[in-house]
């Protein structure tokens, strides 16, 4: 219960003040409940002549001090004296509809209460859902990429939607408990002192040993919960990995492997939630069995009172409106009970979200940073090393790149490019040694304008779904019309994107599938061009491409490399025939740099890259 009341001490402060209207409406529900109860016992007792001998009269308490039997004396004696004035000036029918009338009304209010104050509780849990789903999301795109090589991508997904959906069903779906039944339970056992202390205090002792045996119960069912929720988040990762990767799956006739494997993780899961559920469902049967034995136990006990003769302890008339009353604080009762049970299974979900919520991103602003918005000298790598792991991806890399320079990465596949040319806006920090520009530490300049400073034009084009004009827009949100379509022409784009069933408005489909590989391309480059960074990474950005793609997108590099700082990963070599100088990178070290020719001349890594090559062509 500590971690649920964590949950809601974070998540509810914005809404204070719909809280105390809950608050509010609950305690007249409460009120009106307790009175509706209330009222009919003198009725039953004088209109049917239980006690006609009895004459009452009005008193007042004699203000010596609060007394709870003085109390309950007078405020009982005066509702009787009502009643029973009313019954002999009116008639006991008339009073009767009186008393049924004012009944109705008690009610309405009570049911009109009620309903106000779960109107209330639905806004305050929808936003408060809201709340966590919208942290989780600023989370996951604030957090550096090293952290999601560690995760599969179902397995997130799993937690924004599955298990929040699960604290939605279970913990906030609680919050109504929380607010309406201590209010209800407080007030309805006031009125139950009020009658008779003695077998109230003797109800409040078992209820101590019915909680205890819940308790066992419940927390075995958070930790069958927890590995229940991760289970369903490897069946979400073989899902996402499937739909992804249907062509390779169908190519290699791989369908039944696949069905193996998400059968196994679905029969894992199955067992799991059968273990969940059981635990779940156990709930509501014991604390009714619980309660039918304290039910029973009060039954006894009150009525060993009656039988005892003992008027001054409890009355006839009273043990009913007792029993009413305690019936009426049972299903609230429950009602923790199953919270209780449903709470556990919550607070598994919010584990493995706070997993998200809690992680360190350690790639942030500096307090004071350094102000910059344009490449004046040069981008400067030194001595930088890098690794994942224990492993080093990089090991004392120098480079120099002059502001309007072009320079080239190449080398095997793993010898560790991508990875050199991604420090340089910060998606990983380096170990050892400092990327500088115009002399400063990257890390003293504020992380947003630092990104700001790049362009980055990938191998495989990384689009939205959504339309043409949206996905060259994409984070330039003032961008004209004009603009955009002028960055299009640039990339050699704008024709095929007129001639699109509805032009600058046509949805392109899900990473852009609704286009061939040159013209994602093309889009990519168009967005780079939008944004007119200083400083531009090209990533094998023609690699994949056929030959007529390849020319029009080298076109578009070409005109989008004017006048700016360039550094291109490079695996078709033709491409970088002109470029100012070359790096070539094997594991993790430069070991050759210099021109075209004269790397070739050198006769060592980069003359077999190149003999390899154009070879195979």
């Amino acid at each position: 219960m500590k971690d649920a009341i964590r949950i809601f001490r974070i998540y509810l402060p914005p809404y204070k003040g719909t809280i105390a209207l809950n608050v509010l409406f609950n305690l007249f529900a409460a009120v009106f409940n307790l009175v509706s109860i209330v009222m009919l016992i003198p009725v039953l007792e004088i209109l049917f002549n239980q006690d006609a001998e009895k004459v009452y009269t009005l008193k007042q308490a004699s203000g010596a001090g609060f007394s709870i039997s003085e109390f309950r004396e007078v405020t009982i004696n005066n509702l009787y004296a009502h009643v029973q004035n009313g019954a002999r000036d009116l008639g006991g029918f008339k009073v009767l509809i009186i008393v049924g009338v004012v009944y109705v009304v008690l009610v309405l209010f009570k049911t009109g209460f009620t309903y106000l104050g779960s109107l209330s509780m639905v806004f305050i849990r929808n936003n408060v859902i809201r709340d966590i789903r919208n942290r989780m999301y600023e989370k996951i795109i604030h957090l550096p990429i090293g952290f999601f090589t560690e995760e599969r991508k179902g397995d997130i997904l799993a937690r924004v939607t599955g298990d929040v959906a699960e604290i939605e069903k279970s913990v906030m779906s609680s919050l109504d408990m929380f607010f309406k039944n201590p209010l209800l339970i407080l007030i309805t056992v006031g009125g139950m002192v009020v009658i008779s202390w003695q077998l109230t205090m003797f109800v409040f002792l078992l209820l101590p040993v019915a909680g205890g045996l819940l308790g066992v119960i419940g927390k075995k069912l958070r930790k069958t919960s927890l590995e229940a929720q991760n289970k369903m988040g490897e069946i979400l990762s073989t899902i996402e990995e499937s739909v992804s990767g249907l062509r390779i799956i169908k190519a290699f006739n791989a369908e039944s492997t696949m069905q193996k494997q998400q059968q196994e993780q679905n029969q894992q899961y199955r067992r799991l939630q059968n273990g969940v559920m059981s635990r779940q469902q156990m709930a509501s049967p014991m604390s009714e069995f619980l309660g039918t034995i304290i039910i029973l136990t009060v039954l006894i006990f009150g009525g060993k009172l009656i039988l005892d003769n003992d008027k001054a302890m409890l009355e006839p008339s009273m043990f009913i409106a007792y029993i009413a009353l305690f019936f009426t604080i049972i299903q609230p009762a429950k009602a923790f009970a199953s919270a209780f049970y449903n709470i556990q299974k919550g607070l598994a979900s919010m584990t493995r979200i706070d997993q998200i919520l809690d992680a360190v991103n350690p790639i942030l602003s500096p307090e004071k940073p350094v102000h910059i918005d344009k490449l004046e000298q040069a981008l400067e790598y030194r001595n930088v090393s890098f690794r994942y792991g224990e492993e080093y991806i990089l090991e004392n890399i120098d480079l120099h790149i002059a502001k309007g320079k072009t320079i080239a990465l190449v080398g095997q596949s793993g010898s560790g490019k991508s990875t050199l040319v991604d420090l340089a806006p910060r998606f990983y920090d380096v170990e050892k040694g400092e990327i500088l520009i115009d002399g400063i530490n990257i890390r003293e300049l504020d992380l947003k304008e630092l990104r700001n400073l790049f362009g980055i034009v990938n191998q495989e084009p990384i689009l939205f779904n959504d339309t043409i004009k949206n996905n060259i827009a994409f984070g330039e949100t003032s961008a004209t019309d004009e603009e955009i379509i002028q960055a299009a022409k640039i990339a050699n784009a704008h024709d095929f994107i007129v001639a699109s069933p509805e032009g600058y408005q046509t949805c392109i489909g899900d990473r852009g599938s609704k286009l061939s590989g040159g013209q994602r391309q093309r889009l990519s480059i168009a967005r780079a061009i939008l944004k007119n960074p200083p400083i531009l990474i090209l990533d094998e950005a023609t690699s994949a491409l056929d030959t007529e793609s390849e020319r029009l997108v080298q076109e578009a590099i070409n005109n989008l490399m004017k006048h700016r700082t360039s550094i291109v990963i490079a695996h078709r070599l033709s491409t970088i025939r002109n470029v100012d100088e070359i790096y070539v990178l094997s594991k993790g070290k430069i070991i050759e740099k210099g021109g075209y020719q004269e790397l070739l001349d050198l006769n060592g890594e980069f003359k077999k890259l190149h003999d390899n090559q154009f070879d195979e062509a």
